[in-house]
């Protein structure tokens, strides 16, 4: 069972019964949904906001799923334990200048100009991010910084599933793109093929966008975490495990202030 933050949206009804147990002294909660009657695996996911999810067939039985659930309690709780350590690092935006944001992988001085008779903007030039506005204000830097970052998320991620198309062979034609800011994902797959990615992974690496949009085109042979999906993930990137785990490690720093995005 995975961790990732990437996640496809759900096939089956999903009505989030919560069910809870106790591990290092901690009650730690979990929401259940139902997975596909034909998948009989027991899917776990831990969240970098700290909620814990479980997918589990449609006929198991609550005491089953906690079950399955207990048995990995440690790997859950060391989960936990790792994103909250993260976030407890991570300091919200001020958006003033000095502030290091990230973009493709690197991270980029702010600099914010006053300038009342230029155009609004941001450009990325010689290692700085700098934002002009009228006035000095951390929420216009704010919305101008989040319309950049959806700007660029939206030519590199089409760039990017050009690319990647040319080792998804099952996939005959460019699927939809969507671009939408979330929480606790950086991508989805519906079931007719609509893949979703979150703007704010333009500002991983390169190689994580790859993972991000491959797994996502697996999805639209296997919509399940099934082992053909693995096998599929395995051949289109032999190192996909090494990527997820970069990118998780820096959920808590890229995803910073979603919360506030819309």
């Amino acid at each position: 069972m995975s961790v990732p933050i990437v996640r496809s949206e759900p096939t089956a009804p999903d009505d989030r019964p919560t069910l809870a147990f106790h591990y290092g002294g901690e009650r730690i909660t979990v929401e259940r949904s139902h997975r596909c009657r034909d998948v009989q695996r027991v899917l776990i996911k831990v969240d970098p906001d700290g909620r814990v999810r479980v997918q589990a067939p449609v006929g198991a039985s609550d005491a089953e799923v906690l079950q399955a659930v207990k048995k990995r309690g440690r790997w859950i709780y060391e989960q936990l334990r790792t994103f909250r350590a993260q976030l407890a690092h991570v300091t919200p935006r001020q958006y003033l200048s000095g502030e290091s944001h990230h973009y493709l992988g690197r991270r980029h001085v702010l600099k914010v100009i006053e300038a009342p008779n230029e155009t609004q903007q941001v450009r990325l030039l010689r290692g700085r991010l700098e934002v002009s506005l009228h006035r000095k204000s951390p929420e216009k830097v704010r919305a101008l910084l989040h319309d950049w970052y959806r700007e660029r998320a939206r030519e590199v991620f089409a760039r990017r599933l050009q690319a990647m198309l040319a080792q998804a062979l099952w996939v005959t034609a460019a699927p939809p793109l969507r671009i939408q800011s979330m929480q606790t994902q950086w991508g989805s797959c519906s079931p007719n093929g609509r893949i979703t990615l979150n703007p704010h992974l333009v500002k991983a690496p390169r190689d994580c966008i790859d993972y991000v949009i491959l797994h996502e085109l697996c999805h639209i042979a296997e919509h399940n975490h099934s082992e053909r999906f693995y096998r599929l993930m395995q051949q289109v990137m032999p190192k996909w495990e090494t990527v997820k785990a970069r990118l998780d490690g820096m959920a808590a720093a890229l995803l910073n202030d979603t919360s506030r995005q819309t």
